[in-house]
């Protein structure tokens, strides 16, 4: 199974980057929270929340797929490395 460390680093930089932006949300939901907004607009950027860990969840899949298409010899056969990829995907969709 292949480690974040050799996924291209300009790819590790982007997914980090978009888990910042997710952290902000985060906070920003909290601080909605502290300061008692409205349940709704919570309840909206909740949901926006949710968009961004599934994109970042979908990039993930991504960089994965295309590392072990890449790096077949990583695996016992490329049809252990298809089936790998394709059980990540049916899990994540879930």
């Amino acid at each position: 199974m292949p480690t974040m460390t050799e996924m291209n680093s300009d790819t590790r930089q982007e997914l980090i980057d978009r888990l910042k932006r997710i952290e902000g949300q985060a906070r920003g939901i909290q601080k909605m929270i502290d300061d008692g907004r409205d349940c709704e607009q919570v309840m909206t950027q909740i949901a926006a929340l949710k968009a961004a860990t599934h994109a970042l969840s979908g990039e993930m899949l991504e960089a994965w797929t295309i590392f072990c298409m890449s790096h077949p010899d990583r695996f016992a056969s490329p049809e252990v490395a298809a089936r790998k990829m394709v059980d990540l995907v049916v899990k994540n969709s879930r």
